[in-house]
């Protein structure tokens, strides 16, 4: 199992990588000017990494709902799709981007969010989730907040 983590942006694209020791690490995020650029920069990723699952953050809403943001999430995994053809896991990805950005100095927030660092460091919450749960480890939500 080789997985990417994906939390999709309009303008980034954090990623992660994860297999079987369960573990996810942050990669550098996909910066790339337009969405078609973005896109055949996350295939040739997938691709060099020899990627056996993606797994995409979804944006429900806090009441569990489906909007604008998941459709949009969809849309692109639709593109993703069509270029290659492998199992695709959504993962519920409510507030990861805020506690990602815990672990970074306030200071450079805006610099920090150009980068991609904080999508990235995203990305691998949303894919901890999943390979946690693959692998019967506890996950964020059951740890509490607390906790290590």
């Amino acid at each position: 199992m080789r997985c990417i983590g994906i939390d999709y942006g309009e303008k980034r694209i954090g990623v992660a990588y994860g297999d079987e020791l369960g573990v996810a690490t942050p990669l550098q995020a996909i910066t790339d000017k337009s969405e078609d650029d973005r896109l055949a920069s996350l295939v040739s990723l997938i691709n060099d990494r020899k990627a056996t699952d993606l797994v995409f953050g979804y944006p429900y809403n806090m009441d569990g709902s489906i909007g604008f943001k998941a459709k949009e999430v969809d849309a692109f995994i639709e593109k993703t799709l069509r270029l290659i053809n492998l199992p695709v896991h959504r993962i519920d990805e409510r507030l990861t981007s805020h506690e990602a950005s815990k672990g970074f100095s306030k200071k450079r927030d805006d610099a920090l969010r150009r980068s991609g660092k904080i999508d990235s460091a995203a990305a691998a919450l949303i894919l901890q989730d999943f390979l946690s749960q693959k692998m019967n480890f506890a996950t964020r939500d059951e740890l509490g907040e607390d906790e290590p």
